[in-house]
């Protein structure tokens, strides 16, 4: 661990050479904690998946989601709804309103008490469906729960420092942060379609240390990732996980999942991209002896790589200066305590991830890392792309 016989004006601090780099600790520690929170959620609801089948007994449960529907979507949906134009400013980001209807949580209809004979779909209400409010009760209590499963295993006051330590950097942050990663748009980027977040309004952000941990990490990581994306020609989400683990050569498309911690389905969406725009190719095996796919870095995906690792170093030293490099150290540490090691055999994170046996997860193979930022897709908003 770095030294902490340093001053709050010393900006000299940097990780070591075998620490990973600060938004990749963010990541990993939110994914561990949303994964922990998706498999008790769908162990507690009744619920449907398109590959492993209905709860017994329930055929027409709802599709299953994971927590950041829960912080975009349903956490908003009161007793009495909220009106469709509402929705995104009470979430501070992008939400699927059609997904989530679909999927059987909310209706989305004209307010009975609007007389007018068309009213715009702004003014229509969201309201939640039974099975909406069934994984309501569940979801609201289940911060609690696993922070304290994560307080028994990995200390509660580690649990603690690291929680007040998000805190005090997301109090300087001068945006309206919401309290999850957004769903990733065009490019898989994390910024809104005009490129910025909003000016912090007053009163509008709750960042007191009773939020829970993954809206704080949420927060700084996504503060992190707007900078990295004013500057980098390619989003954190495809260069921190794909981009990373290519190479001129060319690495197996089938062994880019485990590489990357990422679902094959979110792989096929980013590999598609690159080629688009000439920074990866994805050709046969050139050898002729398999039918398997390659992918490989060009001349312009080698640079779009480099800048990757130069940007996010500069910005964790810019951060440093900006907030003190014991607030940044504050962070680190504990994130660099439960991470220790990416690969799963290391990570104390790894004991987060162990999925019940009757769970989604319990029957696909095991990740051997984690994603280096989380790949949020309109899929269900799964943290790996699932």
């Amino acid at each position: 661990m770095p030294s902490t016989n340093k001053t709050e004006n010393d900006i000299s601090f940097s990780p070591t050479a075998t620490s990973l780099p600060l938004s990749v600790l963010l990541s990993q520690v939110l994914v561990a904690f949303t994964i922990e929170f998706d498999n008790e959620f769908e162990r507690q609801m009744p619920h449907s998946t398109t590959r492993h089948g209905s709860t017994p007994g329930v055929p027409h449960a709802p599709w299953l989601v994971s927590l950041v529907m829960w912080s975009n979507c349903m956490q908003f949906v009161g007793e009495k709804g909220v009106r469709v134009g509402e929705l995104e400013n009470l979430a501070r980001t992008r939400t699927n309103p059609n997904g989530m209807e679909r999927w059987g949580y909310i209706i989305v209809e004209p307010d009975p008490a609007d007389s007018r004979p068309k009213p715009p779909r702004c003014d229509w209400v969201i309201r939640a469906t039974p099975a909406g409010l069934q994984a309501q009760a569940i979801w609201r209590p289940l911060f609690g729960t696993i922070e304290k499963r994560w307080h028994a295993r990995y200390g509660k006051s580690e649990i603690k420092q690291l929680k007040e330590s998000l805190c005090a950097v997301v109090r300087r942050i001068d945006f309206d942060l919401p309290d999850c990663l957004p769903i990733l748009g065009y490019g898989l980027f994390s910024k809104g379609e005009d490129g910025e977040l909003r000016a912090l309004g007053s009163g509008k952000n709750q960042i007191g240390s009773s939020l829970p941990l993954p809206a704080l990490l949420s927060r700084v990581l996504l503060a992190f990732a707007i900078e990295f994306e004013r500057e980098a020609a390619f989003s954190l989400a495809i260069s921190a996980n794909v981009v990373r683990v290519l190479d001129e050569k060319g690495v197996w498309v089938r062994d880019l999942p485990l590489l990357t911690g990422v679902s094959k389905e979110a792989i096929a969406v980013v590999l598609d991209f690159l080629r688009k725009k000439g920074v990866a190719l994805v050709e046969l095996d050139p050898s002729g002896k398999t039918k398997l796919q390659i992918a490989r870095l060009t001349a312009k995906g080698r640079a779009v790589q480099d800048e990757y690792h130069t940007l996010i170093a500069a910005i964790e030293k810019r951060w440093q200066e900006r907030f003190g490099a014991a607030a940044i150290r504050a962070i680190r540490e504990p994130l660099d305590g439960l991470v220790r090691e990416p690969a799963a055999q290391l990570s104390p994170l790894f004991q987060s991830l162990e999925p019940y046996s009757d769970g989604w997860r319990a029957s696909v193979p095991k990740p051997n890392t984690l994603p280096h930022y989380p790949m949020v897709l309109h899929r269900g908003g799964f943290p790996d792309g699932s």
